[in-house]
């Protein structure tokens, strides 16, 4: 069906046209009333109600990071495999989140892969969060730090490299070693 526009048919009444005016003014002020509300009051409200603790990225855990640990524990960047310290690396110890310093993994659970980076097949309980990745166009996981939220890089499972199955392929740069005479506590 098609609709012809004659001069007949395309007549406006005008005398209604103060309504339609005064009708449009009317939800054009509603609409600006609701909009105001939900996209203004609403979040401010919100935000004045919840708790002003600051999430671990914003912490200060990363002010004395060097450029490089920025680009990596932060930005979540990859070292350049095989250059990193403790890839080639076997002294009794533990490994600490280079940012915040929490105890992540022992260096007993240290293993040579073969990839370039440090190893682990067993974590410190609690010590890390893993999260989907999907930065080169499919899915790994990416494990972080669970108290600062520092990257320390990926975890593989289904490799029978170990026993546990498991490999967490870590950057050096995103932690630290501990000899075992200076571990206290931890």
């Amino acid at each position: 069906m098609a609709l012809l526009f004659t001069k007949r048919n395309m007549y406006i009444d005008t005398r209604h046209s103060t309504k339609i005016v005064k009708n449009l003014t009317y939800l054009g002020y509603k609409l600006f009333s609701f909009m105001l509300y939900f996209c203004i009051v609403s979040p401010l409200l919100i935000s004045c109600q919840t708790k002003s603790t600051p999430t671990p990225m914003n912490h200060n855990y990363f002010e004395n990071l060097s450029l490089e640990e920025k680009r990596v524990i932060v930005n979540k960047g990859t070292e350049a495999p095989f250059t990193g310290e403790y890839d080639n690396f076997f002294e009794a110890g533990i490994f600490v989140c280079r940012a915040c310093g929490s105890h992540l993994y022992d260096s007993s659970d240290k293993f040579d892969a073969g990839c370039g980076w440090p190893a682990f097949d067993k974590v410190k309980e609690g010590a890390i969060k893993k999260t989907s990745d999907f930065d080169l166009g499919y899915e790994r996981t990416e494990i972080t730090c669970a108290k600062c939220d520092g990257h320390l890089g990926h975890v593989f499972v289904g490799e029978n490299l170990t026993p546990e199955n498991t490999r967490h392929c870590v950057n050096s740069i995103s932690i630290r070693f501990i000899p075992k005479e200076q571990v206290i506590g931890k």
